[in-house]
């Protein structure tokens, strides 16, 4: 019996190790990789987020100000840029079930006035394409000083493809379908975004709208020749850009991501467009599928900071990547930090 009690003590205390050694050994990964990324002197700062099975791991490295040893924290306010993006797509996802619109409709039909170039042969541009890039709108708005000159803008827009037929990324495409999502809802882009995801989640430090005490804590970020970048300046309705988080608020966002039982979720994930062999648009997000994994991401950059977020549903892990510096190749070298982090904690 004594032998039995030996037995069972011994049974349970390695269960309880069990998660602590998982967490430490991905504490090393975050550690590693982001170690391997402040060797590239361009980069200053980076703050790291995965949540992997239920538990979620933050790390911070680098300084905010450079030669300030001001390393990032758990309340550090970052600009998420395109990634705002996925709440829009989101928020899309929702009007989709709640019937407010249909992804065939014509996106003239939310229009106030006619917009008879908003069109190609015939053929009009549906909600569909502007939630996959496949509208055929130019990538930034012809206007974008305020929401007047954005209608004034679509008026020159020239469709020279069949809408669905080519993808050709957009920031004009979003801005317009926020847009659609107040009218049909009655409600500011700003409202929905706080009514239908940040409430619900508990995202409370994830806005639009900073206070004076949001500004202090929110990152000026560097380009690639350590020259201070300004923060966006948002004119028109947020579909695009303009959302600010923190690490935590974003493990809090790949917990949404990652619920399997939640409707919109699953509509959001929904490919909508083929653009290669494994590769398809869902409502905004950008979706890897072949006989290994299955993943949904998008990138974000503004100009002085960039990040990936990125969801692997099979493995139960996300992960979200933040620097405080902005130049072209940013975007490849965080995408390859996060492919190496995945490899080192899928395992763990």
């Amino acid at each position: 019996m004594k032998y039995l009690t030996l037995i069972l003590f011994l049974a349970l205390l390695g269960c309880k190790n069990v998660q602590p050694v998982n967490k430490q050994n991905v504490e090393s990964a975050i550690t590693k990789n982001a170690n391997q990324l402040l060797k590239d002197k361009r980069f200053h700062s980076v703050s790291i987020a995965v949540f992997k099975d239920g538990k979620s791991t933050i790390k911070h490295f680098g300084e905010l100000t450079i030669g300030k040893g001001n390393k990032p924290n758990d309340s550090t306010l970052y600009e998420l840029a395109s990634v705002t993006k996925t709440f829009t797509g989101y928020i899309a996802a929702k009007a989709v079930l709640d019937k407010k619109i249909n992804l065939d409709d014509d996106i003239r039909i939310y229009l106030d006035e006619a917009y008879p170039n908003l069109e190609f042969k015939g053929e009009p541009i549906r909600i569909k394409h502007l939630i996959t890039h496949t509208s055929g709108f130019p990538n930034m708005p012809l206007k974008s000083e305020n929401k007047k000159a954005f209608f004034e803008g679509l008026k020159l827009i020239k469709i020279e493809t069949k809408p669905g037929e080519l993808y050709s990324y957009s920031n004009t495409a979003p801005e317009l379908t926020a847009y659609i999502l107040e009218k049909v809802y009655q409600k500011s882009f700003e409202e929905l975004v706080i009514e239908f995801i940040l409430k619900p989640n508990k995202m409370k430090q994830t806005k639009f709208t900073l206070n004076e005490n949001d500004r202090k804590r929110l990152v000026k970020g560097y380009n690639d020749k350590n020259e201070l970048m300004p923060n966006f300046n948002r004119t028109l309705w947020g579909g695009i850009s303009g959302l600010h988080s923190t690490t935590t608020d974003l493990v809090k966002y790949m917990k949404l991501q990652l619920d399997q039982s939640n409707l919109i979720v699953n509509e959001s994930h929904k490919k909508l467009y083929k653009e290669g062999s494994d590769f398809w648009e869902g409502y905004h997000w950008y979706i890897i599928k072949n006989d290994n994994k299955l993943v949904y991401r998008h990138h974000g950059g503004i100009y002085g900071m960039q990040n990936w977020f990125v969801i692997y549903p099979k493995q139960n892990i996300g992960i979200s990547i933040l620097t405080n510096t902005s130049f072209n190749e940013t975007g490849k070298i965080l995408e390859k930090v996060v492919d190496n982090l995945y490899d080192d904690i899928k395992i763990n």
